[in-house]
């Protein structure tokens, strides 16, 4: 049975109206939850209270740590910067794949560490050193309203944002959102409906609408993923197929990244995906026309390694998340032919390398932040 809904939890949301029969419509994600007085959303921490919608998870997360940039996984934005990752609990797709479960499914808030104001948040980033903050482990549209407020805080100090998604939200939440974005690593889980509706509770379209979105309405600098998971969405029609609508839509300069499944939450009766799966679907989409292809959950030194498209040459060599070493100019450019390689950059002072560690934010007592908020 869920939780009720605390007085303490009673944070405003937005993006939902009144119906007729008394309901409230959230309007946040294609789910449209029509909810009576004291249910929650079916990602569990949007629900209503009284006659208005509530977000019982802002100001509150999961655990924070830092990252290099290359395991969210964003290859071509600041490679080798280091980004404070944190999230949240719960998530509005109900994938059976899941990967981070015990946080996305969590139908209880003890996993979640106490208050961090947005301040505090870019405040913790800038003296860690932090290039970046990524909204990551669970989907951070579910939190949009948290998400977001971080994200004006970052930007006052210099920090950029990155959200770690599936796209499904509706355009005008999506318009709202990826405003307050720098980068967006997008889960495109599938490439067709059916694997949408039976593995992961959703559809498919809305995600292919945010893709269309970010390229041709925003300047947010934007990756793909896709889990490849044996039997289920890797055959090579399907990934001939989603290479050719990347290469339409989107163009040949977004990185793709194929990443292997491992068994988990509710999918423990199949198998890991062989590394020649990946190797094989780089090959697809090379083949297809996309420039920057990157496997991802095996050791592939190939696959980890950006190559200029134009001479071929390997301009930014990985070994996982570690960067060995950088040839490319300053603006991006390649050191041996000059060609412009798609993405953000700056000059390259090291590889913050493989580290995950996790930090604490600081929080001020209650009467300081108010004080400061005057």
């Amino acid at each position: 049975m869920d939780e009720p809904i605390s007085v303490t939890e009673k944070f405003p949301a937005r993006y939902w109206h009144l119906l007729s029969d008394g309901r409230i419509q959230c309007d946040l994600c294609p789910r449209d939850c029509k909810l009576h007085d004291g249910q929650r959303g079916a990602c569990f921490v949007r629900g209503r209270a009284g006659d208005s919608m509530v977000l019982t998870t802002y100001g509150r997360s999961s655990g924070f740590c830092v990252d290099p940039i290359e395991k969210k996984p964003l290859n071509h934005f600041y490679p080798g910067s280091s980004v404070l990752s944190f999230g949240t609990a719960g998530c509005n797709l109900a994938c059976k794949f899941c990967q981070n479960w015990d946080i996305s499914k969590s139908r209880s808030f003890d996993k979640l560490a106490a208050q961090a104001s947005p301040e505090e948040i870019a405040e913790t980033a800038v003296s860690l050193g932090c290039k970046s903050i990524a909204f990551t482990y669970n989907d951070p549209v579910i939190f949009v309203e948290y998400a977001m407020d971080v994200a004006d805080a970052c930007h006052a100090q210099g920090i950029k944002t990155v959200a770690v998604t599936a796209g499904y939200i509706h355009a005008g939440p999506r318009r709202d959102f990826f405003a307050k974005m720098d980068a967006a690593n997008v889960d495109l889980k599938a490439f067709t409906e059916a694997f949408y509706v039976k593995q992961t509770g959703a559809h498919l379209q809305p995600v292919l609408d945010t893709l269309r979105y970010l390229k041709q309405e925003t300047d947010v600098w934007f990756e793909l993923t896709t889990l490849l998971i044996p039997g289920l969405n890797d055959a090579v029609s399907e990934i001939k197929t989603m290479c050719t609508w990347i290469m339409r839509e989107l163009g040949d300069d977004v990185p793709l990244h194929f990443s292997a499944f491992h068994p988990d939450y509710k999918m423990n009766n199949i198998l890991g995906t062989p590394k020649e799966t990946l190797v094989n679907a780089r090959k697809i989409a090379r083949s297809a026309g996309l420039k920057y292809v990157y496997t991802g959950n095996v050791h592939c030194r190939e696959g980890d390694t950006t190559y200029c498209p134009s001479c071929g040459h390997a301009v930014i060599v990985r070994d996982w998340y570690e960067i060995e070493s950088c040839h490319l100019k300053d603006d991006g450019r390649c050191a041996n032919c000059d060609t412009p390689i798609a993405g953000c950059f700056e000059k390259f002072n090291g590889s913050f390398g493989r580290h995950h560690i996790p930090v604490a934010v600081q929080s001020r007592p209650q009467s300081e932040r108010e004080l400061q908020a005057t």
